[in-house]
């Protein structure tokens, strides 16, 4: 994330962080050595109970967090929504946490709870920047991150299906899958290979056009040993290009087929920050297949607060091995 030196800067942020722009939200970041280490975004209840303040304040001790910024976004603030938002900083400072800043949004006025001097932070507030003409949003769409949907409906949309190719259908029940009783290695590597083949001709098209190679990846995914492979297959550089292909075939796929894939997609995603696009993934999974083990683990990554940038070190430990299982540690 590029530099943050003003609060205008950073609710230009908070949608690039989030993947959207919130409303009724409550939007937490740790800091760590003055840079954004994670940000958290959690719907405004109307109330807080013990247990949920006690997950909240686990997310952010995580990472070892040196600081928080919180930022509400309220349509109106009220006694209810004040003793929420008094509970959730009584608790982070609490724990040992500082806080860095906090910022409450209210009929498209920001206000700090923090700064004291009125010729920046007036009583009445100031106005919520246009994220469209802030600096923020000129930077990161000059480094590739699309522009932050409007809404959270608009992101879920972003996933939803679109119709079912009736030819792909075709294509799909003409392959064979895995028959464990033979020797399924040959056919595992075959999935391995779709995988790389749909990733490059993605990267060059921004798209696939070739029918049977889809078919072929969306049931070879069907194999743990595949399917950890595509996981493990990502880096850092081609992040992005793995959320947009991932995402581009998780609409494309038919019931029965979306759960590896929206397990793949859910992952990219929320190792680029995008928690709540990754949990709305899991959701399109767990509807294909409720008895999917990788939704339930994933869920309960997510949930635990487990840092982003983790899966980077679990690939690194984990691609190899399944690389030399499938080629002798060659492809």
């Amino acid at each position: 994330m590029t530099t943050l030196t003003t609060p205008r800067d950073l609710l230009s942020a908070i949608p690039f962080l989030i993947g959207f722009n919130p409303q009724d939200s409550i939007v937490l970041l740790t800091l760590k050595s003055d840079a954004i280490a994670m940000a958290i975004r959690i719907d405004f209840p109307n109330e807080i109970s013990a247990d949920e303040l006690k997950l909240l304040i686990s997310h952010l001790s995580r990472d070892n967090a040196e600081s928080v910024i919180a930022i509400f976004y309220i349509p109106e603030i009220g006694e209810s929504q004040n003793e929420v938002i008094s509970t959730i900083l009584s608790a982070i400072t609490d724990y040992g946490l500082s806080l860095r800043e906090v910022i409450t949004v209210e009929q498209e006025r920001y206000r700090s709870l923090i700064c004291e001097d009125l010729l920046c932070c007036p009583v009445e507030g100031n106005s919520v920047p246009d994220l469209i003409e802030s600096r923020i949003a000129a930077e990161q769409v000059a480094a590739g991150r699309p522009i932050p949907f409007r809404t959270l409906d608009q992101l879920i949309e972003s996933i939803s299906p679109i119709q079912v190719d009736q030819e792909l259908l075709k294509l799909l029940t003409k392959i064979d899958e895995i028959d464990y009783d033979q020797e399924p290695l040959e056919l595992q590597r075959q999935g391995a290979r779709a995988v790389n083949e749909f990733m490059a001709e993605f990267k060059t098209h921004g798209l696939v056009r070739d029918k049977e190679l889809i078919a072929l990846l969306l049931v070879r995914l069907k194999d743990l040993q595949v399917r950890d492979y595509a996981l493990g297959s990502v880096s850092a550089e081609s992040l992005d290009l793995y959320f947009t292909a991932w995402r581009w075939l998780l609409r494309s796929a038919p019931e029965g087929y979306i759960a590896p894939v929206a397990n793949l997609f859910a992952a990219v995603a929320y190792e680029r920050g995008d928690g709540a696009l990754a949990q709305r993934a899991l959701d399109r999974a767990e509807g294909d297949d409720s008895s999917y083990a990788m939704s339930k683990l994933l869920r309960q990554v997510f949930n635990s607060g487990w840092a982003p940038n983790s899966f980077a070190q679990m690939r690194s430990e984990l691609h190899p091995k399944i690389c030399s299982e499938l080629f002798s540690g060659t492809i």
